[in-house]
């Protein structure tokens, strides 16, 4: 078994949870999601990106491309979170926390494609 397998496959899986933790609720209402939450799984996608460059297979092709997008965009809703809320001083409106869950939302899509892949590759390796 490897070690930097069951790494990378954590990472996935983490990664696919904390984003579903944070989109779950009502999409307007900031009190249902958590923030760190939010910026845990910005954390885990780019860790999780950065290994994902050793991988030279096409699947592993496949693997860093779901987590290109899913990085940014989990990125990109806490740029939101951190300049519209904490520095402009207004808070979150309805209308700035359901953008910043869509966002995540689209982060936590390819997370699920992500886990697919790792579930297909393990499903079709064969012992050699």
């Amino acid at each position: 078994m490897s070690l930097e397998k069951v790494d990378l496959r954590l990472l996935h899986l983490l990664a696919a949870t904390l984003n579903f933790g944070f989109f779950i609720g009502d999409i307007a209402d900031p009190s249902l999601h958590n923030i760190y939450e939010l910026f845990a799984a910005v954390i885990v996608n780019l860790i999780a990106t950065v290994l994902k460059f050793g991988d030279r297979t096409q699947i592993g092709a496949v693997h860093l491309a779901t987590s290109l997008v899913a990085g940014p965009a989990a990125h990109r809703c806490g740029g939101r979170v951190g300049v519209r809320g904490a520095c402009v001083g207004r808070g979150l409106t309805r209308e700035m926390m359901a953008s910043i869950v869509s966002l995540s939302g689209g982060a936590l899509f390819a997370n699920v494609v992500s886990v697919v892949l790792l579930v297909i590759e393990t499903v079709s390796f064969h012992r050699r």
